[in-house]
């Protein structure tokens, strides 16, 4: 069963009067319904995937409502339905993660905000910097530059992101730009409350449908010539009416702050982070008042270029509180300042890190670096609480002058793709090294230890595509790997379809584990259907073989060589992959490694275990172990498989001084430890057993004559 989110549908149908609960990408999803939005498309992936997931399991609200949800193939189809606003009153909201979605959706951006938009356009991305970060450290801020989209970057308080979306599709409505709303891992995550309003159904929407499309208009396409016509339309009309709206309805705030002549220029999002560094420095007050005034950009871009000159005249130095790198904002707000020979001393990046994320601590030492850089002398209780931190961090380097451990990723444990690098470890030590093209995705953790497999990752579905520029250098053949999320997404045509037009000898390895697992387990058109799931509960490991339109698929494209094999089999994978890697074929081999994702799995088959026991029915679990009177301490079967649950106990033998393996709860008998043994032929001490509860009468008979035997022999 997927991950349910009824209680959050819920929230959706609060109305004026209500008092709305919860986290801040959920109350964003209501207000794209308080909006009026007329449709909503996107790519999953954290930390904004709850919106598209809340919104496609509520379609039947949606369906009430006339608004039109669609889970899109990548993050380029959703960018593209935002066209549907270009002719028509139509507002529409799509979502995905950070700036790897927007780079892949750039080309359909860029062809939107040329012609300009007439329905609200909004773009609602996660962005995330720093160590909280799973992707390439770059901004959304330098597309809303090169493309002339408004970016919006709320205070992370619910009822201001609440309300920055309803401005935001208005923003977008008054200067025809679409409008990027960025929100950071924590305003996702916050929780807090806000006033409920009634969702607006859109006036053209699935229930009243148009009659007539648009009268074709050459000027809504982006062509030359017109193209040109646009370009001056950005700067002289678009740019200047967002700004006027921005002033208009006071979409910035300033907090005048209780005297001080240093004033701070901060990003919305970095707000609450920015108030509780200053308190912690003795300069704001428990609610938030600070000594410090500040002008709070909830719009990033455009700036208001009179705004920002009327703050910094009054102050005798400004610092600019912005994360991430370049500095876009610091950069253009001291082109305004310069324009208007406005002297104001301007800081930012001089006083805080270039890269990385703005946590409480590193804006209090840039906060103090602004004081002391103008004459002002922090509270002493602000001094102590920065020596204590300093003091902190190096009684935790002295602790630590030995490294720690490595404790790198891994995959969960009994996933389906840990045999299958298991198998790619044992295939290599027979026909020498490969270079392997990984991807992003689950079988990412492959490039950690044990198995350190993949050279390079260039985007998701990108590795046979990757590969082109290698595989022709190597005298060995190389090997590309990704999911069948990543082969839905983008590597059926920039890889496959490119391999096979250019008749490349390659390898491609997907997994098939029936799901979009690293974003979330969303479903795909290929995942399993509801009867194969349901016939495949009493089995030990997965779904096999239950739905093949990933290999009808291949064939229908012309892949002549093709092998689909279960994942846990290792010497079997094992086999296949030296294949494939030394066949007289010469053209595109496709292995297909088939395997439930076991996190989805496990979501389905424990509560029906738990409802058979409830019932006292018989139910039998396969468990794995270790006979620590065979196992001979080497632990190659660790070093082959990586599992979380096999692992090392003290050797029971006081003769032997090495620690003995061993599995540990948490064990959902996968079997990758006995296969491991077996392919690798590995010491003979794994066993299986099967746990059985409510067993029947004569499995308890069996049980105890077995039982009074052995420790009859034990006897003698």
């Amino acid at each position: 069963m997927e991950v349910s989110f009824a209680r959050e549908i819920e929230s959706l149908r609060l109305s004026a009067g209500q008092t709305f609960h919860g986290e801040g990408i959920l109350a964003i999803t209501k207000a794209l319904l308080q909006s009026g939005v007329a449709y909503v498309g996107g790519y999953q992936g954290a930390p904004v995937s709850h919106l598209l997931d809340v919104m496609v399991q509520a379609k039947p609200y949606m369906d009430e409502l006339g608004v039109h949800v669609e889970a899109c193939a990548n993050e380029a189809s959703a960018a593209a339905m935002l066209g549907a606003s270009i002719h028509y009153p139509l507002r529409g909201a799509v979502t995905w993660k950070s700036i790897v979605g927007t780079n892949v959706a750039a080309d359909a951006l860029s062809n939107l905000s040329s012609p300009g938009v007439k329905g609200g356009a909004l773009i609602v991305v996660g962005e995330d910097y720093g160590e909280g970060a799973s992707v390439i450290q770059e901004r959304t801020h330098a597309f809303a530059l090169k493309s002339g989209m408004c970016l919006l970057d709320p205070r992370p308080d619910l009822t201001r992101m609440v309300d920055m979306v309803e401005y935001g599709f208005r923003l977008s409505e008054a200067s025809s730009m679409p409008c990027i709303l960025e929100l950071r891992i924590r305003a996702c995550h916050v929780r807090g409350s806000f006033e409920a309003r009634d969702n607006r159904p859109p006036a053209i929407s699935t229930r009243a449908l148009m009659e007539n499309p648009a009268a074709f208009d050459y000027m809504k396409l982006a062509h030359p010539p017109v193209t040109f016509r646009h370009e001056k339309l950005k700067s002289e009309e678009r740019i200047p009416a967002a700004r006027r709206y921005i002033v208009e309805n006071g979409l910035n705030e300033l907090r005048p702050g209780r005297g001080s002549r240093l004033g701070l220029i901060v990003q919305g999002g970095l707000y609450n982070a920015t108030v509780r560094a200053l308190q912690q420095l003795g300069l704001a007050d428990a609610f938030g008042d600070s000594e410090l005034p500040m002008l709070v950009l909830n719009v990033a871009f455009p700036l208001v270029p009179e705004q920002v000159a009327e703050f910094c005249v009054g102050h005798d130095a400004v610092l600019v509180v912005e994360e991430g790198q370049p500095e876009y904002i610091e950069q253009e707000i001291a082109t305004h300042l310069r324009r208007q020979d406005i002297q104001t001393p301007l800081h930012g990046k001089d006083l805080l890190p270039m890269g990385g994320e703005y946590s409480v601590e590193v804006l209090a030492r840039g906060i103090a670096g602004l004081l002391a850089r103008h004459g002002q002398a922090l509270p002493p209780a602000a001094t102590a609480w920065l020596a204590a931190n300093d003091a902190r961090r190096a009684e935790v380097a002295q602790a630590l002058a030995t490294p720690l451990p490595n404790r790198p990723p891994s995959f969960c444990i009994g996933c389906p793709e840990r045999p299958v690098f298991s198998a790619l470890k044992l295939a290599q030590q027979e026909i020498g090294p490969v270079h392997v093209a990984a991807d992003i995705g689950c079988h990412a953790f492959g490039t950690f230890e044990p198995f350190s497999q993949g050279h390079s990752i260039l985007g998701y579905g990108m590795s046979l595509a990757s590969r082109a520029g290698v595989s022709p250098m190597m005298q060995r053949r190389t090997l590309s790997i990704m999911g069948d999320g990543g082969f839905w997404h983008n590597g059926l045509l920039t890889g496959v379809q490119s391999a096979l037009f250019n008749g490349d000898d390659a390898v491609l390895l997907i997994f098939k584990n029936g799901y979009s697992s690293a974003t979330g387990t969303q479903d795909l058109i290929s995942t399993p259907g509801a009867a194969a799931k349901a016939a495949s509960e009493d089995k030990t490991r997965s779904l096999t073989h239950t739905n093949t339109t990933i290999e009808s698929t291949l064939q229908g494209l012309g892949v002549q060589w093709l092998r689909t094999v279960h994942s846990y089999e290792v010497a079997t994978m094992k086999r296949t992959v030296q294949e494939a890697l030394t066949s007289d074929f010469n053209g595109l081999k496709v292995i297909v490694a088939e395997g439930e994702c076991q996190l989805e799995r496990q979501r389905r088959i424990k509560p029906w275990i738990a409802s058979l026991l409830k019932k006292g029915e018989r139910v039998v679990r396969v468990k794995y172990g270790v006979d620590e009177d065979v196992c001979n301490g080497d632990h190659a079967c660790i070093r082959l498989s990586g599992c979380p649950t096999l692992t090392l106990k003290d050797n029971p033998d006081p003769l032997k001084a090495d620690p003995v393996a061993t599995v540990i709860d948490g064990c959902v008998g996968c079997g990758l430890c006995g296969e491991n043994a077996h392919a690798a032929t590995l010491c003979p001490s794994f066993y299986r057993a099967e746990v059985v509860q409510n067993p029947k009468w004569h499995e308890r008979l069996a049980a105890g004559l077995r039982g009074g035997l052995v420790r009859m022999l034990q006897g003698a």
